[in-house]
């Protein structure tokens, strides 16, 4: 067996960081385009197309907030009758009706508030949990390799704190914009009835204060940009570090981890700042401003009662209206804060929507050959590939030959006609070359077939290709030279669902979900019954150690299985693709986890599971791959031998020094 060996500049050889993944962009530089001017106008169309869908909530919701705010206004109207009834003719029976008529319309708008804001908060939960499913919808329709240049933490950021700006703007700041523009026209139009004099003055003192806010908001709205991009690299750098901490642990990189937080800290600091201080000082700014006008209008209406040209009853009122009058605005102000904020998130959010889905132009897929016409019609027929019903049909096919359980693939061809060809498992590749990044190519015009039932090896360097190699076969990545043959079809013509459904694997790192472990094992298949998954827990040789855990099969994992060792979480990944049943079997270094004793138990599982099916296997232990009826040798994406074990050992080339251990895989 060779020995493995660490070299720290071998990564550097390729673009591959790790047995033929592909690269990883610097996550701490986050989303920089998210810190550019987008495109507002179409953004605020977006969300009002998400929100027109809740029409009747948000029209009848905003119709009785305006209404309400209108009777805020109303309201003081009686102010002016009560005074004058106390003041000048000191009667309470003359101030009754103005009091009964100002209750009655406080109590008015006050319910209509009540329920108008109820509305609207219904509004913009139900708008954005569209807005969230319509993204998590997207994600699921990304390729793959946006979920490699993207970190889970600045995606996660977009969930929670950019859909939540945007629904604290439809929650507060919509309905809040509507009742502040009507008290503001209500207001000026009661107080020109009042006083026009008095009212020229206010305009002026409000003129002032409008500069003011135009001058904060265009240096308020870049400060929110910054401080949303900010927040999400944050984010992404924290999901990183916590993933990783044993990492972080086992090397002392606690320092270095603080250091580098407090950098992303800081920054979010400053933008945040930044953001808040033009945010919060609008508020005093105004208040001071409408307490000096509130001065200055009071005196100026005192001394035209003194002089006979107004009563205190329509000072009193005229007062209040000019308290008013500023409030709206500077309510108003505070809400384009957060709709700014809002904005910012909703950019964000619709930037990762528009990202371009994975591209699926196959036109070929998955027919399932009734053996009778009757059998078309017979719902309790099984599934040739499990919970597949729905999305294979089923025809009666005379003389056509079926392939493996019954299944063809339907070419379609010109003229309408439709060519049936029989699903074996035959996989090739034909001078396929490929490259993560233009330039620097990772296989290199690599040839290979794989005949059905027939069990391939890669064995090669960490970067050589081996795991490339197997994307290329699921199509996670399309080849930019060459062809890939799946019976004779090419791959890209294949619709990806229906290859995929052919397609089983078991991955080195192992991803587990929050769910008991049968479950977890039933992922592969989500129909089968409780005895599929004890067996395809057998054939992993993974029923012993879950007999034994506190609920046994019913046991709950959390945290991606923290609570079993990775040898054991590699077991039940391989039960699961077990109790998958596939047709084509992909295996990335799937005993990589597990002590030779174990490997040995799960090669035994896997050699029934491996019969009559065609099997790619990656390997670092040579002794894995000696029973395989070809052994490929790839060395800088390319392959240096090829052959079974006996050929190569007898080449005594690469796989033979390998294998005395005069040459080490690095």
């Amino acid at each position: 067996m060779a020995k493995q060996k660490h070299n720290g500049n071998n990564a550097a050889k390729t673009p591959e960081n790790k047995a033929g993944s592909p690269p990883k962009t610097d996550r701490r530089a986050g989303f920089d385009h998210f810190a550019k001017p987008q495109d507002t106008k179409a953004t605020l169309r977006r969300v009002a197309e998400y929100v027109g869908k809740n029409r009747w909530r948000l029209v009848v919701g905003l119709l009785l907030a305006a209404v309400g705010a209108l009777g805020g206004v109303a309201g003081n109207a009686f102010l002016m009758p009560i005074i004058n009834a106390f003041v000048y003719e000191q009667s309470f029976a003359a101030a009754l009706p103005g009091i009964t008529a100002m209750a009655v319309v406080s109590i008015s708008a006050a319910v209509c508030n009540y329920f108008g804001f109820r509305l609207m908060a219904k509004v913009a939960q139900r708008t954005t949990n569209l807005i969230r499913r319509d993204l998590f919808s997207n994600l699921q329709d990304m390729p793959l390799s946006f979920f490699d240049t993207h970190s889970h933490g600045e995606l996660m950021s977009t969930f929670t704190n950019d859909i939540d700006n945007i629904s604290m703007a439809l929650d507060q700041t919509l309905v809040s914009l509507l009742t502040s523009g009507v008290s503001f026209i209500g207001t000026v139009i009661m107080m020109l009835v009042l006083s026009p004099l008095m009212t020229l003055l206010v305009i002026v003192m409000v003129a002032l204060m409008l500069f003011i806010i135009s001058f904060i908001m265009k240096r308020s709205r870049k400060s929110f940009r910054a401080q949303q991009h900010d927040l999400a690299n944050l984010n992404g750098y924290i999901e990183e570090l916590m993933q990783g901490q044993k990492v972080v642990k086992v090397f002392n990189y606690e320092d270095k981890t603080i250091s580098e937080f407090d950098e992303h800290n800081e920054k979010l600091r400053q933008a945040s700042t930044d953001a808040q201080s033009y945010s919060v000082s609008i508020f005093p700014i105004m208040g001071n401003l409408g307490f000096i006008q509130y001065a200055i209008t009071a005196m100026f209406g005192a001394l035209r009662i003194i002089s006979g040209r107004m009563d205190i009853g329509t000072l009193a009122a005229f007062l209040q209206y000019s308290r008013q009058f500023s409030r709206p605005l500077t309510q108003i102000s505070n809400q384009i804060n957060v709709l700014i904020a809002a904005m910012a998130g909703a950019e964000r959010v619709f930037h990762v929507m528009d990202q371009p889905a994975e591209v699926d132009d196959g036109k070929v897929h998955l027919v399932r050959v009734a053996d009778s016409e009757a059998e078309v019609t017979d719902n309790t027929v099984e599934d040739p590939l499990r919970g597949t019903k729905d999305s294979v049909p089923l025809l009666y096919l005379p003389g056509v030959e079926a392939g493996l359980r019954n299944l063809v693939l339907a070419v379609p061809e010109e003229g309408g006609q439709t060519k049936y060809v029989p699903v074996c498992g035959d996989i090739r590749f034909d001078h396929v070359t490929f490259s993560y990044i233009e330039g620097q190519p990772v296989l290199r015009d690599i040839s290979l077939y794989a005949k059905p039932g027939q069990r391939i090896a890669f064995v090669g360097s960490t970067g050589a290709g081996k795991t490339t190699i197997t994307n290329l076969i699921n199509r996670f990545y399309d080849v930019q030279e060459g062809v890939i043959y799946f019976d004779g079809i090419d791959v890209k013509d294949l619709r990806k669902d229906h290859l995929r459904m052919m397609l089983g694997m078991v991955l080195q790192e192992v991803h587990l979900f929050t769910d008991t472990v049968a479950d977890n094992i039933r992922y592969g298949y989500l129909k089968a019954t409780d005895e599929e998954v004890e067996t395809a827990a057998q054939f992993a040789n993974a029923d012993s150690f879950i007999r034994h855990l506190p609920e046994g099969y019913d046991t709950m994992l959390h945290d991606n299985g923290r609570n079993l060792s990775q040898g054991q979480r590699q077991l039940i990944s391989i039960a699961r693709a077990a109790v998958a049943d596939p047709l084509v079997l992909i295996l990335d270094e799937a005993t990589s986890s597990v002590d030779t004793r174990t490997e040995r138990l799960i090669e035994k599982g896997m050699d029934n599971m491996m019969e009559g099916r065609t099997t790619f296997a990656i390997a670092h232990r040579l002794s894995t791959v000696r029973h395989s009826n070809a052994i490929m040798v790839l060395e800088q994406g390319e392959i240096m031998e090829r052959g079974d074990h006996d050929h190569l050992m007898s080449l005594k080339g690469r796989y033979y020094d390998l294998n005395m251990g005069t040459v080490e895989l690095e």
